[in-house]
């Protein structure tokens, strides 16, 4: 399994990598094995302002569906397009070209309360 040191994790195998006062969010590397092929990707939030943990979208793979919850409070900015299309993308490059979405940070402390990398990796 493959978990960069440059991102903050969650519990529930989100990802977070900030970059100034925005920041991209994805799943694990582990989520993604777990979920097995991924079929389809929801995020119905686009614009909207959500608090650490609130649910954001869903995930679907061929087994199951899950929710996806936010790692910190932000505004949701963008939806990578990619996934549309190709949500294989989480699969195949779930901490690069499989982002889920950007978000703005607007509590920016919270990112201190997430995993790092050794952190998550000793919890699953």
């Amino acid at each position: 399994m493959n978990f960069p040191a440059h991102l903050k994790y969650t519990q529930d195998h989100e990802w977070l990598r900030v970059e100034g006062n925005e920041a991209y969010v994805g799943i694990t590397d582990y989520a993604q094995n777990e979920l097995g092929e991924i079929v389809y990707v929801d995020v119905p939030t686009l614009g909207e302002t959500l608090k650490k943990e609130e649910v954001f979208g869903t995930i679907e793979a061929v087994k199951t569906v899950s929710d996806l919850f936010m790692p910190a409070s932000g505004e949701v900015l963008a939806v990578n397009p990619e996934l549309e299309n190709n949500p294989e993308r989480v699969n195949e490059d779930p901490y690069g070209k499989g982002w889920i979405i950007k978000i703005s940070l607007t509590n920016p402390e919270e990112v201190d309360t997430l995993l790092s990398a050794a952190q998550y990796e000793a919890s699953i």
